[in-house]
Order: structure tokens, then sequence, then C-alpha cells
């Protein structure tokens, strides 16, 4: 102790050095809460990579055969497919993105950080860009129905193009706070970890609010509004004409918007809860294992619509449909017969419709001539 109170006293202060071995700086004068997250984890790594899987290959199979679709039969410049077309490209970034994280919840990170980032940039792009070419959809056939006089001189190639570029863009910026903090680090107990990291935590809980709200305001509620909004405009158009088949038409809109509600609503809502609770809890971690787990069910939900969206969107029309028995019966010989007596049997219905019953889109461009209203689906 002699030894220890004497090399105290070299650094007195008659040698002009003040040392305060009291910074506040570094004492801590509370209790720090950590989670007990290892049930939430176990539930994560036994039923996430699971679900991630079944969203991955749902996505490569409807997304491949609406790409081999669209190849065979339709105009890839058309005003509908170029939309159709960034759609499924979105949707198979996205997925592209779920085997790297099926495998993170299984193994841990087992690649380096740039792959870190690049996954988690992919993953997010992918995820934005889906849910804006969907609404961008939407307003679409909102034009093509609701303004079918004047559709025509705004549904242009350069429209589609432009529209689309905007989408991506919003997506890619939306993104960039993921390639910033998204790194590998190592943890004691779960080893190496892709996440965002390198930064203090005060530092990190604003950008994961900012995350949070980003998308609860752009990527729920407007996408929400916007859907609901040109949907209702759409059912009264069509109910206000002598359509056949509008009670169809009207079905399969109620049917669209009630999965885009069921599925995004509850993700969202937990977001928010979520970043309500950061926002207003006193522990720089606060703890709810029910929202951790609620993030995990909801969050696979949300994804599987993002991934099977585009078959839902377009296999509901009956050209779509068409084009599909045509490739099958390539493929299966036995049901070529069927098929062509199918075809033939709707031909003759249609033949007996009157004029103004037809409601057809006009491929590529709009609508046929004296201002038909087109069904929407």
């Amino acid at each position: 102790m002699a030894e220890y109170k004497d090399f105290l006293d070299l650094f007195s202060d008659e040698n002009d050095m003040d040392y305060n071995y009291t910074d506040p700086i570094f004492v801590v004068d509370k209790l720090v809460n950590l989670c007990a997250t290892a049930d939430v984890n176990r539930f994560g790594a036994k039923f996430t990579p699971i679900l991630y899987t079944i969203n991955f290959l749902l996505s490569i199979i409807g997304n491949g055969l609406v790409l081999c679709i669209m190849y065979k039969y339709e105009k890839l410049t058309s005003i509908t497919n170029i939309f159709l077309l960034n759609l499924v490209i979105s949707d198979l970034l996205f997925a592209s993105s779920l085997p790297f994280w099926a495998l993170y919840h299984l193994y841990g990170w087992i690649f380096d950080s740039i792959m870190c980032k690049l996954v988690g940039s992919l993953y997010f792009i992918g995820f934005y860009s889906s849910i804006l070419f969907l609404t961008l959809m939407t307003f679409d056939r909102y034009l093509a129905v609701v303004h079918a006089i004047n559709a025509p001189k705004w549904r242009r190639k350069i429209y589609a193009c432009v529209s689309s570029a905007v989408v991506w863009c919003i997506s890619l910026l939306a993104s960039v706070k993921e390639l910033v903090l998204y790194n590998v680090r190592e943890d004691p107990r779960d080893g190496y970890l892709c996440e965002e990291t390198g930064f203090s935590n005060a530092i990190m809980i604003k950008w994961q609010l900012v995350g949070y709200y980003q998308q609860f305001v752009i990527f729920f509620l407007f996408p929400l509004a916007m859907v609901m909004y040109c949907y209702v405009r759409i059912t009264v158009r069509i109910m206000s004409t002598q359509m056949r088949g509008k009670r169809r038409a009207v079905k399969l809109i109620s049917v669209i918007i009630f999965t885009f509600f069921v599925c995004w609503t509850p993700y969202n809502v937990v977001i928010l809860l979520r970043a309500l609770q950061i926002s207003t809890s006193d522990d720089s971690e606060p703890c709810s294992e029910v929202l951790n787990h609620a993030v995990y069910v909801t969050r696979n939900i949300a994804y599987l619509y993002c991934c099977v969206s585009p078959v839902f969107y377009t296999f509901v029309g009956k050209k779509f449909q068409s084009h599909f028995w045509q490739l099958l019966a390539k493929r299966i010989p036995c049901l070529k017969r069927h098929i062509m007596t199918s075809q033939s049997g709707n031909s003759r219905i249609t033949s007996q419709k009157s004029p103004h019953t037809m409601y057809e889109y006009e491929k590529g461009t709009g609508l046929q001539a004296r201002a038909q209203v087109p069904v929407p689906i």
C-alpha cells in the first residue's frame, strides 16, 4: 500500500496535474436492464428459417411463372406490363435475400461484412419498392377506369418509365441507412451478428426510430390511403355502368383491399407500438417479449404478401388465366382438349354480348373507343 501511495503522489497537484477519478462520463448512476431474449431467439431460430424458405420458394415459382407468361404472350413495353415487370423484379430482389437470413437465424452470420451490407440493402430495397409498385399499379388502374377519357393522354411509356424510376429512387434512399449502419460484429454469446452497429447507443436508437416511423408513414399509411381511395372510386365507377360481371369485379376489388389490409396492418401496428415504446421508455433497451414475438409472426405475414403479390395481381384476370392454361397445355398434352373446349365455350358467350357490355383494356395504352369503362382486374 505504501508503494501505491507513493506512486499516486507522483501525479499530485504539485505537478500541476489534476486527474478526476470520478469522471461522470464513465460513471453509471442507474441500473441497466438487459432484455431476456433467449426465448425470443429460440422462437425465431425455430420458425423464421422455415417461413423464409417458404416465402422464397413461393416468390421464385410465382414470379418466375409471371415472367414466363409475360415473355411468351405479352408485350413487355405496355404500360401495365412495365409496372408489373418492375414489381416482379422488386419481389425477386427481396426474395433473393431470404435464404441468407434463413441461414443467419440458424447458424449466425457466416459471410463477410460486405455481404452483410449488400444483403441488408437488397432486403429493404426490394421490400420498399414492392409496396410502392403495388400502390402505383393501383393508381394506374384508377386512371384507366375513373378517368377513362383523359387516361390515354397520361398513360404513355414515358409516364411508366418515369414513375418506375421515382419508385426505385425512393426505395434506394430509404435503404441508405441499412447500407451505412449494417456491419458484422462478434457477440460473446451469439457469435457473429449482422445488424446495425458501429455507433453509440443514443445514435442507434434515433436511427431505429427513423426506420420505424419511415416504415409506418411512407410504406404503410400512404399506400393504404391510396389503395382505399383508388379502389373506392373504381367501385363507384363500375357500379354506375351497365357492365355485365360488375359484381365479380367488385368482389375482386374487395378481396384485394381486404388482403392488403390484413397482411400489412398487423406488422405496421407492431412497428408503431415498438417505436412508441422506445420513445417513451427511460431504459436504453426497453423490453417487451410480446412485441418481440409479434414482430416475428406479423413480419412473415407481410413478407408472404410481398412475395406472392404479382401472382395475386395477375392471375385474377381472365387474360392471364388464359395464358396460364395455354402454357400448361403445352407441358401437359392431356389437358389440351379440355382447355380448348373451355375457351371455345367462353368465346361463344362473349360473342353473344352486346357492344355496350364489352369492357376491355386496349393493349398498352388504355381503352377501346367510345370511352368504354375497362374491367379493372
